[in-house]
């Protein structure tokens, strides 16, 4: 059985862009603080968010500071996903399609693959997405793990990254062995 992971190439480009989320991350709390001019402080940091909530916030500073705490919120999500993208590996096996990734480990039978889907045609890198026909995610034990790992893919589908080596021998595996997995030109 061959397993297969992202190349040299997919994953210098993964730790890029974990890179730049980190110094985004880094940026919008910084911002964020700075904005509010509150501490994080543990101790004085609910006494200083109060303070400058009770003194007003004017559009100049409430408008940045709710960007900046979207972006603290959403950009460790990115860095999750960007984690199990670079530790992500395909293993085909007699049972189905076994995905591994930070202590998940799923199989999807051969015949839940209900289709593979280019995500953008017209970009420079092929990523392709297979689709089951159900909820494969109640595999993984651990409830924090299973809502990280749906929220990045969802509960029916799971990419095939652009930056995996021999991801056309991949691909070409799982429609030989899908059987009835329907291949679609793009994602709508």
């Amino acid at each position: 059985m061959q397993t297969y992971r992202l190349s040299a190439t997919g994953r210098r480009k993964t730790l890029m862009l974990l890179i730049g989320a980190l110094i985004i991350w880094g940026f919008a709390l910084w911002s964020f603080r700075s904005t509010l001019n509150i501490s994080y402080n543990p101790i004085r940091f609910w006494p200083t968010l109060s303070a400058a909530i009770e003194q007003g916030l004017p559009i100049s500073q409430l408008v940045p500071a709710l960007l900046m705490l979207a972006l603290i919120i959403a950009t460790p999500l990115l860095i999750w996903n960007l984690l199990e993208e670079w530790a992500a590996r395909y293993t085909p096996t007699e049972e189905g399609l076994r995905f591994e990734s930070l202590g998940i480990t799923l199989v999807y039978p051969w015949n839940a693959i209900q289709a593979i889907q280019r995500v953008d045609a017209d970009s420079d890198e092929a990523f392709d997405e297979l689709e089951f026909t159900g909820d494969y995610t109640r595999q993984i034990a651990n409830p924090v793990l299973r809502f990280l790992h749906a929220q990045a893919y969802g509960r029916t589908r799971l990419p095939i990254y652009a930056g995996l080596a021999d991801r056309d021998e991949l691909l070409a595996e799982i429609q030989r062995r899908g059987g009835g997995a329907s291949t679609l030109a793009s994602a709508t």
